[in-house]
């Protein structure tokens, strides 16, 4: 399942920096669900704060309307973590006290599930013995806190007490999120996306992979603390947090990538890299003259996993493989598994109707030597995390 936040927003000038924030959440494939205190209203809308998310906007503690859908009880349980991004000096007083006027701190006070803390305030504030007694009281109550900064501020003063950067309120929730990094040291590689194989400097042969999948499994292995090279053919897709990419077009040019990111752990070659590219690309583009058309001589292009499969110093100690298939889905996993060498094939159907390729859903089988384990249909992005998570426990019972 997807990690899920809810985030209060406080009243501050620096709530507008929960707008960035939001979106680089999404992008690390964490849910978030927002709450607004009134005086955050004043600072930016719920209807910028919902397009942003995707996600209901929660203002008032007793609305028939959100009622309808969850309690805040329910609200208050139904994360995994709860950010409170900006904190201010009045939200931090009265989180402290143990105040519930409003839903922000109802929530708050009800939930067993644990807090992180983004305090934004005046410099003055910050230092003031209340606030810095109430801070003392969070943190013997198990509050976790990323922040502040020091800088200028709003007000024209500068000192400790600016809202720390997004990216690193991000960093501190995925860190809240995902304590236990198992894969911490060590280096994955990853490919991902399609191979474009010219045939002119217009035209190409290439297949319909998004790189969804490969892209979901990079990101799962940086959240358990890997090392990750994502090495990507051309997609429309974001690099993920903690991830260094680098961008291919072709099949000799991914081998290459993959060659150079040596030695590796673990290589898990997601990409659906094109088996042939034509034998002389053209100069120039290729005119229709009339006739037939011109006759293009096909090469095969290099077995990337097979590569990485062959054994010697640099073979990674766990490679591997996807399968792509159309038909038997299982009978030509299996035979691809033994004649490329690697460690583990998943194999998935992407024949017509399946909408596997460019979609969010999966549905794999999972091969393990003689084991063929099926997989539920799930999201793209679930499968990565079962996979990485299966990465980590292999490592964690076998010396480095």
């Amino acid at each position: 399942m997807r990690a899920r936040i809810i985030l209060i927003i406080g009243g501050g000038i620096a709530a507008y920096k929960s707008l960035e924030l939001i979106r680089l959440l999404r992008k690390r494939d964490i849910a978030v669900e927002c709450v607004l205190t009134e005086s955050a209203t004043h600072f930016v809308t719920p209807l910028s704060v919902q397009g942003l998310s995707g996600a209901p906007v929660h203002t008032a503690l007793l609305s028939l309307a959100e009622d309808s859908q969850m309690d805040h009880i329910a609200l208050s349980r139904s994360a995994d973590l709860l950010v409170v991004c900006p904190a201010t000096a009045n939200l931090v007083a009265r989180m402290a006290n143990g105040f519930a006027d409003d839903l922000a701190t109802t929530l708050l006070l009800a939930t067993d599930t644990p807090v992180l803390v983004a305090p934004a305030m005046n410099v003055r504030m910050w230092q003031h013995p209340a606030t810095q007694e109430n801070l003392r009281l969070l943190r013997t109550r198990g509050c976790l806190f990323v922040g502040p900064d020091e800088g200028e501020m709003a007000c024209g003063e500068f000192g400790p007490g600016r809202l720390s950067e997004p990216e690193a309120i991000a960093s501190a929730i995925e860190d809240a999120l995902f304590p236990h990094k198992p894969l911490s040291g060590r280096h994955v590689l990853v490919t991902a996306g399609p191979t474009h194989e010219p045939i002119d400097p217009v035209r190409f042969i290439a297949n319909h992979s998004s790189g969804k999948q490969g892209y979901a499994i990079a990101a799962a292995c940086a959240q358990l603390g890997a090392q990750v090279t994502l090495v990507s053919g051309p997609t429309s897709l974001p690099c993920p947090a903690g991830v260094t990419r680098v961008d291919v077009t072709t099949a000799v040019e991914m081998l290459a990538a993959c060659k150079a990111a040596l030695p590796s752990d673990c290589a898990i070659c997601a990409a659906a890299v094109g088996d042939w590219r034509v034998a002389e690309t053209a100069a120039q583009k290729r005119k229709k003259e009339g006739g037939a058309p011109p006759e293009l001589t096909l090469v095969e292009n290099p077995d990337i996993l097979a590569t990485l499969s062959q054994p010697g110093t640099l073979r990674p100690s766990l490679v591997i493989g996807f399968a792509a298939e159309t038909e038997t889905l299982e009978a030509h996993a299996v035979a691809k598994k033994r004649r490329k060498g690697c460690d583990w094939m998943l194999a998935n159907d992407v024949s017509t109707g399946t909408n596997v390729f460019g979609g969010d859903q999966n549905r794999v089988l999972f091969l393990d030597g003689d084991t063929v384990e099926p997989w539920s249909a799930m999201a793209k992005t679930d499968i990565a995390r079962s996979l990485a998570a299966r990465i980590a426990a292999r490592f964690s019972s076998s010396p480095r």
